[in-house]
């Protein structure tokens, strides 16, 4: 591991330890450990399933489209490792998910489609509760490899250590009031997406990309953002303006 890349984790564990801000938001908390776990481990893309006060499992935040739809596949399906890791309270893995059919025989074939050949579930504990798990998918079939999953694992720490101290250290049932606020968000979230989408024309991943940019570049809640999305009095064209450009077509080869 080069110095740099040390720096930059030891950045990000700071970055997910340090929640006792004002205006925290949990969403975007979330969408920043996965999108770190990506960006610092070898993995293609990462994600995060949440389980309310009553043990209801929801897809809380991902890294790419591909692997929402996944996990969100997964909860519905009630099938794969991240709801295996959530229910032992252990890891799950599997390095080739081609031969996984007898125990995800829905979860397999769906991440294969979807491009994904490896994955691996880290749990993220409250004491000795489970309330989640931090999912790590790659393309290649031959696992994640294990510094991956302990530095996966690490995160996953840190950000629950994270979420613990943020407003009330030692309260879980405030905890699991914010827990469930960021569940209920996550549906406004989508509905922001597929209005911006319909409106200009992007993909969903684009139009994400487009809500979390604008949000950040405003100092405004996800949440909040999203909200004015979906009840239509946000200024759509100008969320439409921060969505990644469309990356230009190669021209023919010259012989």
């Amino acid at each position: 591991m080069s110095d740099r890349h040390e720096r930059r984790l030891a950045r990000v564990f700071v970055e997910l330890a340090d929640t006792l801000v004002d205006e925290f938001d949990m969403l975007e908390f979330l969408n920043s450990l996965v999108e770190r776990c990506v960006e610092l481990l070898d993995i293609a893309a990462a994600g995060v399933v949440l389980s309310d006060q009553k043990g209801k499992l929801t897809m809380a935040a991902a890294s790419s489209e591909q692997a929402r739809l996944l996990e969100l596949f997964a909860v519905q399906s009630d099938d794969g490792p991240c709801l295996d890791c959530v229910r032992t309270g252990l890891p799950v893995s599997s390095a080739n998910l081609a031969d996984e059919g007898a125990r995800w025989p829905r979860f397999g074939p769906a991440a294969r489609a979807a491009g994904f050949q490896a994955a691996y579930a880290v749990p993220m504990r409250l004491r000795h509760t489970v309330i989640g798990s931090l999912n790590m998918l790659d393309t290649h079939s031959d696992g994640v490899d294990d510094t991956s999953v302990l530095l996966g694992q690490a995160l996953a720490d840190v950000a629950t250590i994270g979420l613990l101290q943020q407003r009330a250290v030692h309260d879980s049932s405030i905890l699991s009031e914010q827990l469930q606020t960021a569940l209920n968000s996550r549906v406004i979230i989508e509905q922001a997406k597929g209005v911006l989408s319909a409106h200009a024309g992007l993909n969903m991943q684009d139009a994400f990309t487009a809500l979390r940019d604008h949000a950040r570049s405003h100092n405004v809640r996800l949440s909040d953002l999203t909200r004015t999305v979906a009840d239509g009095t946000a200024d759509l064209n100008a969320i439409r303006a921060r969505a990644p450009r469309p990356k230009p077509r190669p021209g023919p080869k010259r012989h």
